[in-house]
């Protein structure tokens, strides 16, 4: 309908799309207000506006139908459903890194044909702006004159934030408070973490990735913040990539969030991201690696009592590592480019003992 609306009335295309916007069809669909709301629009234009009114109630139970709210419950049943406590062990803290063995690795590094290799970390952000209240500090130790021809310099950031490319350990998160494989929250104090941290990653993350771009398969841009994606948009992304999963595996989900921040500016509260029904498709695709462009979760998630249940069931219910804020800008243009949407991904972290994490810069190389 709307395509054709604006066909027949350009020049009150903005007008009337903000009457019959269908991101608030339910806050606008009282036909009481219509003569209110229509009074300044053309003839047609009020007829095709009264029509989407009209059938806005079935539009919108149409999409409850296809993706039906989730509750906290539900939440809980899945955390139970994909949980691999025990599966490597009682007393395993590596979770999904298992899933990259050797032959893994081989077979990652058997998909480097040309060489290439392209940076998915974004530029250390040291200002402070809406989604970054934590900047990258960068002390150049100069003395002058210099004792000596050498340079020093600090750096310092907490880095686990909307805007600073990071890996999480499985001791960022725990829930009910228990961490992965049940490990008591308790093994996480000022001294760090005990057990689970981020030095169990320091040989490195090495095996193959696929990127699911998910605004190229929906031919945007980016995705507008707050939008959820389904699982079967990762289904979709994979199938017009022509590739299947295999277990161990970095998913890494771009939602365009660097290229809506470039040309918009920052904003916070509302990210564009998976939505809690994707943490069954993460388990039964053996995924060992989840990365996105902003944290995973759709934010806010859509369900009471929920903040990010992606981050919940992948970290402390699965043992999935987690890489936040990549930029898969650069990457998506060459893959596009390529045509070929795996490839081989290495990153480090730091050897911090007993940190919930480190920042990183993962590389993809072709």
């Amino acid at each position: 309908m709307k395509p054709f609306f604006l066909l027949l009335a350009p020049s009150r295309a903005s007008a009337s799309a903000e009457i019959i916007s269908h991101e608030d069809t339910k806050e606008r669909s009282n036909p009481g207000d219509l003569p209110k709301r229509l009074g300044s629009c053309g003839r047609w234009e009020r007829v095709l506006a009264a029509l989407l009114v009209m059938t806005a109630p079935r539009i919108s139970r149409a999409a409850d139908e296809a993706h039906p709210p989730v509750t906290q419950e539900q939440v809980e049943h899945w955390m139970d459903e994909v949980s691999n406590w025990g599966r490597w062990g009682k007393d395993d803290q590596l979770g999904s890194l298992n899933l990259i063995d050797d032959a893994k690795r081989r077979a990652a590094a058997m998909l480097v044909k040309e060489g290439v290799c392209i940076s998915m970390s974004h530029r250390l952000e040291t200002q402070a702006a809406a989604d970054n209240d934590a900047p990258f500090v960068h002390d150049m130790l100069l003395k002058e004159p210099p004792s000596g021809p050498f340079y020093f310099d600090r750096f310092s950031v907490a880095y686990h934030s909307m805007v600073h490319t990071h890996l999480d350990a499985l001791c960022h998160m725990f829930h009910r408070g228990v961490m992965y494989n049940g490990v008591p929250r308790t093994e996480v104090t000022k001294s760090g973490a005990a057990k689970l941290s981020v030095e169990l990653a320091k040989s490195g993350l090495f095996t193959r990735a696929i990127l699911l771009d998910v605004p190229r398969l929906r031919g945007v841009d980016y995705l507008e913040p707050g939008t959820p994606i389904y699982p079967a948009d990762l289904d979709a992304c994979l199938a017009k990539a022509g590739l299947a999963t295999k277990p161990g595996d970095a998913i890494l989900v771009r939602t365009g969030r660097w290229k809506r921040r470039g040309e918009k500016g920052p904003w916070n509260g509302l990210f564009a991201g998976l939505h809690a029904s994707c943490g069954p498709w993460l388990h039964a695709h053996d995924v060992a690696i989840l990365g996105s462009d902003a944290a995973a979760d759709v934010m806010p998630s859509r369900i009471p009592g929920e903040d990010m249940p992606i981050h919940q069931m992948a970290l402390v219910a699965m043992g999935i590592w987690i890489l936040d804020a990549c930029d898969f800008e650069a990457v998506s243009e060459k893959a596009a480019k390529a045509g070929r949407w795996e490839f081989l991904l290495t990153a480090a972290p730091l050897v911090a003992s007993g940190g919930t994490g480190s920042p990183i810069n993962p590389i993809a190389t072709f």
